[in-house]
């Protein structure tokens, strides 16, 4: 199994559902549950540059008491050493569980992750269906490689990586529920969908995508299917469904359930859910400036652009939503839940860079593609309405800012033997710091796939070597010499959380997994989960992800908080892609000041490297 069972519809998986990778369960080690004493004398640690000295004296006496020998920390952590030993991964699937399934946010900004790509160079529809079969191939080859064990096993610093995610790509969808939502995982049922759904002008058709002897559609049968499509797609007044899928997952809850009481509303539903993919066929983005572009595009794939836009071609509980503009914009949105930023990228290069040998279309017709119809009662129709207007509102709320930082890429760090990411989040830190005249609680996500069934990790910033470095950047009385050090001490120190957190040791999922194992046996929440320190400390005001791709990519997603950003950043040898986002509605945050200072701080920061005086 790939994700716990107890709160996951997957069920329905054979069990030779990793039949084609049987080196990755004795390769992968189990997850370690990292020493109790270790983790709070790290938390205490993170603590010290954001706390007053005698709050953090308080937090110490409290978490002094949680880990006396025979004490409540020892028992909890014994409880977890149990579960360790029972269970694939002590903590992914409570994870998963308590970060995404319990949240009741909407998916789009909050949850859902998109990967904005390189503009196409073309402005018209027919080059947009043409893109768009070469695209679907291109993912069903990499599909096929999934099945037929080809994927080539993956590893970092020499560590063998857990595969388990790549069949979740396919077939997967997520499932809202009144107090938590599930996921559904359909590729491994006794009759595997074969299907991909396509939607265009809020209109969804169910797109068979294999021959009737199992080969897989050619490029020139795709794009004839996309044709008929397109000619079946031509009104544009039709009810959006897909903006249902955007709501607060309480509300999304019961109208999916007022929604499948119908059935013809129940196979169409089931249709999307089952589907491989969906590949959303999006109007033009409007064009502001060239500058701009960037940005719009990439709030485009992230949210749809809004009602008036193409947010009704979504359908946002769908694992995997490719989304392919007529003007040549193009990317993804994926599912967090299910799957995560590294197998997509090997998707993308995949997409990218394999070219699979054109083939001739067998004479053969080809069915005509099923649309999908919905019957929209009044209940339904005002479901809808709700919907749009809480979509908009969100969507106006957010500010994304997108930019190519060109002076220099992660080739400038390492010629100083810096780790480029750790250089980032250095530069992060003074940014916000420049901006807000403060140091805040920052996540970066760090992989845990060395470990089987590993998901992620926080890597914490600031430490107490950014603080200093920090305090002295512009102080003129510190000379340039000393200032290079300070640097290179907050760069190695976040260097060091960093294999931390990777070699499974990061404090963030194990004190989860302590405050978790306390409420599983019915025990009150410790005193140290209900301190403000601990509050404080996990109000992230910056939430951080890099994502290392061989593509000129950028992900987007918004904030954790109402007063905080989200800050993507994918370094290539001598530019750095970033995107930011932070909300309108909060008067502190300003994505677009954030990115200028930003710019500044890396220049400067060079500067301090290389001196042009």
């Amino acid at each position: 199994m790939t994700l716990s069972c107890s709160h996951f519809a997957c069920k329905r998986l054979a069990p030779t559902h990793f039949l084609h990778f049987p080196c990755f369960f004795s390769s992968v080690p189990s997850q370690p549950v990292p020493p109790l004493a270790q983790t709070l004398q790290n938390y205490l640690r993170a603590l010290e540059p954001l706390l007053p000295p005698e709050e953090l004296n308080h937090t110490r006496r409290m978490v002094h008491e949680f880990s006396r020998p025979g004490g409540l920390g020892a028992q909890l952590q014994e409880g977890l050493e149990r579960r360790a030993r029972h269970t694939k991964n002590w903590i992914s699937d409570r994870w998963v569980q308590w970060a995404f399934l319990e949240s009741r946010q909407p998916l789009p900004v909050h949850s859902n992750p998109a990967i904005s790509l390189p503009r196409r160079d073309y402005n018209d529809w027919r080059s947009q269906l043409v893109f768009a079969s070469k695209l679907i191939a291109a993912v069903l080859d990499f599909k096929a490689k999934i099945n037929t064990g080809q994927i080539p096993m993956e590893y970092m610093r020499g560590k063998p990586l857990c595969m388990e995610l790549y069949p979740l790509l396919f077939s997967s969808c997520r499932i809202p529920g009144p107090k938590h939502d599930s996921i559904a995982h359909y590729g491994r049922s006794r009759r595997s969908p074969t299907h991909i759904t396509v939607v265009r002008n809020y209109q969804f058709f169910q797109l068979e995508v294999y021959n009737s002897d199992g080969s897989q559609l050619t490029e020139g049968q795709i794009h004839s299917q996309l044709m008929r499509i397109r000619s079946q797609s031509w009104k544009t007044d039709k009810e959006p469904m897909g903006i249902l899928t955007s709501e607060h997952r309480h509300t999304w809850g019961e109208a999916y359930n007022r929604l499948l009481r119908d059935k013809l509303n129940k196979e169409s539903v089931r249709l999307i859910e089952t589907g491989l993919f969906s590949l959303c066929l999006d109007s033009p983005v409007m064009r502001i400036s060239d500058e701009k572009y960037a940005s719009r595009k990439a709030a485009q794939i992230l949210h749809g652009g809004g009602t008036f836009s193409n947010s009704g071609n979504r359908w946002f509980d769908k694992t995997l939503q490719f989304v392919v503009g007529e003007d040549g914009s193009w990317g993804l949105l994926y599912e967090a839940a299910t799957i995560e930023g590294p197998p997509i990228a090997t998707l993308l290069h995949h997409i990218l860079h394999d070219n699979p040998n054109p083939q001739r279309a067998p004479l053969i017709p080809l069915p005509m593609p099923k649309k999908l119809y919905f019957n929209i009662d009044r209940e339904i129709k005002r479901d809808i309405e709700l919907a749009k207007q809480n979509l908009d509102i969100l969507i106006n709320d957010l500010d994304v800012n997108v930019f190519n930082f060109k002076r220099f890429g992660k080739d400038l760090p390492k010629k100083y033997n810096m780790s480029p990411n750790s250089f980032i989040q250095v530069a992060l830190q003074l940014a916000y710091y420049k901006v807000h005249n403060e140091v805040c609680p920052a996540c970066d996500i760090a992989s845990q796939r060395m470990f089987r069934g590993g998901r992620t990790e926080y890597i914490r910033s600031p430490t107490s070597q950014t603080l200093m470095f920090i305090l002295a950047f512009d102080d003129p009385s510190v000379s340039r010499e000393a200032k290079l050090q300070l640097f290179r001490e907050a760069v190695d120190a976040y260097t060091a959380l960093t294999d931390l957190a990777l070699n499974g040791h990061g404090i963030d999922r194990h004190l989860l997994g302590l405050k978790l194992q306390a409420i599983e046996e019915g025990m009150s929440i410790p005193k140290i989960f209900m301190d403000t320190a601990y509050g404080l400390a996990t109000h992230w005001k910056l939430r951080t992800g890099q994502v290392p791709a061989n593509t000129d990519s950028v992900m987007c997603f918004g904030p954790l908080v109402p007063d905080g950003y989200a800050i993507c950043y994918n370094p290539q040898a001598d530019h750095v892609h970033f995107s930011i986002t932070a909300f309108n509605c909060c008067e502190e945050t300003n994505a677009e000041t954030l990115a200028h200072t930003l710019k500044d701080t890396l220049c400067q920061l060079q500067e301090l490297l290389q001196p042009t005086v």
